[in-house]
C-alpha cells in the first residue's frame, strides 16, 4: 500500500457501529471509501455524509447511501486531508474551494481526524499557500480592500475558472478569494477578525478544530493527537 491508503486503512479503524461518519475531499478519501465499505460488507452499520460532490459520486458509484448533512445537529466523526497543518493539528484547505462544506461537517463532527502522509506536516504554514476566503459576490470589491488595509503586505486575488470565463462558483452561489501572506500572521485572531468583514462567508484555516492526525510515513503510520 501506498502512505495515502495506509493512513485512510488506519482511519477507517476508528469508525464505530452506528456511528455517523463524514468524508471530505481528496485521494485519500477514495481510499478511505474501499476500506469503509469492506467493513460495511462484513457487518457494519454507518450512516455517511460527504462535504464533496467528487466524494458523493465515489460512494453512490460503490452503492453506499449518502444522507444530506441538513439531516443531523451533529456527527461521530470526520475525515478529511487538507493542504499543510501544524503540530497544533491547525490545518490550511485552500485548493478544493469547499471549505464552508468542509468546516460545517469538522464543527458538526465529535472527532475531526486529518488523515495523510508526513508532507503535510508542517512546523508553519508554507506562504505558497493562500488563505482562501468564501464571499458573497456583492461584496467583490468591499471584501479584498478590508482584507488588504486588515493585513498590510497581504496580497488578494479573485479565484477565476480554468473551464470558463469569469470567476469560480462555490457551491453555495458564492466567490472565491485567494490571500497570499508576505509572512502568516499569528494564526489565533485570523478567522475571527476575517468574519467580522460583512461579505465574508468563510475562510479555509481550520483552526483548533481537529483532534487527532493519521500520518503515514515510511516507518509506519503515527497518530498526533491535539495536546
Amino acid at each position: 500500500m501506498n502512505f495515502k491508503q495506509e493512513a485512510a486503512a488506519k482511519a477507517i479503524t476508528l469508525v464505530n457501529e452506528n456511528d455517523i461518519v463524514g468524508l471530505g475531499a481528496g485521494s485519500t478519501m477514495a481510499y478511505a471509501i474501499e476500506f469503509l465499505k469492506k467493513r460495511i460488507e462484513d457487518g457494519l452499520t454507518a450512516k455517511l455524509v460527504t462535504s464533496s460532490f467528487t466524494t458523493k459520486q465515489l460512494l453512490v458509484k460503490e452503492n453506499l447511501r449518502v444522507l444530506p448533512t441538513s439531516l443531523f445537529k451533529e456527527i461521530d466523526i470526520y475525515f478529511d486531508g487538507c493542504d499543510q497543518f501544524d503540530k497544533q493539528l491547525n490545518a490550511l484547505k485552500s485548493c478544493g474551494g469547499i471549505h464552508t462544506q468542509e468546516k460545517l461537517l469538522a464543527s458538526m463532527a465529535k472527532q475531526f481526524v486529518l488523515v495523510g502522509d508526513d508532507a503535510k506536516l508542517v512546523d508553519a504554514f508554507d506562504v505558497k499557500y493562500p488563505l482562501v476566503i468564501e464571499m458573497l459576490p456583492q461584496s467583490l470589491s468591499f471584501v479584498p480592500f478590508k482584507i488588504e488595509n486588515l493585513f498590510p503586505g497581504a496580497r488578494t486575488s479573485m479565484r477565476i475558472g480554468d473551464k470558463k470565463d469569469g470567476p469560480v462558483i462555490t457551491q453555495n452561489g458564492n466567490y472565491l478569494l485567494d490571500v497570499y501572506f508576505e509572512s502568516w500572521p499569528d494564526l489565533t485572531g485570523i478567522n475571527q477578525s476575517l468574519k467580522n468583514i460583512a461579505g465574508v462567508v468563510e475562510t479555509s484555516l481550520f483552526y483548533g478544530l481537529a483532534c487527532k492526525a493519521i500520518i503515514a510515513e515510511e516507518n509506519g503510520v503515527t497518530i498526533l493527537e491535539k495536546n
